[in-house]
């Protein structure tokens, strides 16, 4: 930068404004400054500007995983959350920094923040990391979490009413006529367990009696999905509805029905959780409770740069609504 300002016979602060765009500086100045630097090969160093600066411009996007650690960023749900969050940081100018965690032990989260890589987190999900959260959330105050507000919760969150979609299911399924549904999937994590919750209320108000022999326990992968599926088909417990937890497990559902040659939704109807592409493009076509991903993304990061700038915005629990496909009709 020093050779620059002796080339353009300016001061070393006027070309650090000048290749920072400061308008302050004349534009035939800022033109000239720039043909020089780009003549001689000089790229401003992002690392070192950013020390001074005390100023990243990168947003992190963390994925913490525990129990779903099998879970890949390919599944529907978080690639579009995550393509979703990247265009509202990007639409700010600010770079995106990606970085899933496969939880193992305590303090994983006070290391993301003492790396300082980025200026503010937005954590997609929170596995069953809720201590973790809250014991950096009075100190570290630019962090948005993707879930449905908890009892006890200290930091910013946004979220689907996961409760509400879990009954939404159940009492669209009962009024069709459906008696024995089946809740298909984990309830390990706070958004699972919401949806259980759900699935049990909806059964009650239809005046049925959870039945625990149709809680089919699987991780959220679609093999595993299928595997359990199948296994508890081969056992002849009769059913005649599914709600899944996610659409992925809906969709491996439909497989092993299909190879076990009950048919969608003659013989079982099926709904699932997300409203995913693959989903909505399956066949038949899956019913499933949508959440409102565009809108959640741009809420989080608007929430986020809030508190960057020392706001203290708080969270969001966003409405759900079920999408009725013929998988269920």
């Amino acid at each position: 930068m020093a050779d620059i300002a002796r080339m353009a016979g300016v001061s070393i602060s006027t070309v650090s404004r000048a290749l920072a765009g400061n308008p302050l500086i004349p534009k035939t100045l800022r033109d000239q400054i720039v043909q020089i630097a780009q003549t001689h090969g000089y790229v401003v160093n992002q690392s070192a500007r950013s020390l001074r600066l005390r100023k990243t411009e990168t947003i992190g996007v963390i994925i913490p995983l525990a129990d779903e650690a099998g879970q890949l960023i390919a599944d529907p749900f978080l690639l579009e959350m995550v393509g979703r969050l990247a265009d509202e940081i990007t639409l700010r100018n600010y770079s995106v920094l990606l970085n899933k965690v496969v939880v193992k032990e305590a303090g994983w989260l006070e290391r993301i923040i003492q790396s300082h890589r980025a200026d503010g987190l937005l954590l997609i999900g929170r596995s069953a990391q809720q201590a973790a959260l809250n014991s950096v959330a009075d100190t570290y105050r630019p962090m948005v979490v993707w879930g449905a507000p908890l009892p006890g919760q200290r930091y910013c969150g946004v979220g689907g009413d996961n409760a509400e979609g879990g009954r939404l299911a159940v009492e669209h399924l009962t009024a069709g006529g459906r008696r024995r549904i089946a809740f298909l999937g984990e309830a390990d994590t706070p958004e699972a367990a919401r949806r259980f919750e759900g699935y049990q209320k909806g059964l009650v108000e239809a005046g049925l009696t959870p039945d625990p022999a149709l809680v089919v326990p699987t991780a959220q992968g679609a093999e595993a999905a299928y595997a359990a599926m199948t296994a508890f088909l081969a056992r002849g417990v009769a059913i005649d509805a599914i709600f899944a937890r996610s659409d992925v497990i809906a969709l491996a559902a439909m497989r092993a029905l299909a190879e076990a040659g009950r048919s969608v939704p003659g013989d079982v109807a099926v709904v699932g959780f997300d409203d995913s592409v693959p989903g909505r493009l399956a066949t038949p076509p899956l019913t499933s409770v949508r959440k409102d991903l565009e809108v959640g993304a741009r809420t989080m990061v608007d929430l986020l740069f809030r508190r960057m700038a020392g706001e203290d915005a708080t969270g969001v629990l966003a409405p759900v609504r079920l999408v009725v496909r013929e998988s269920s009709v």
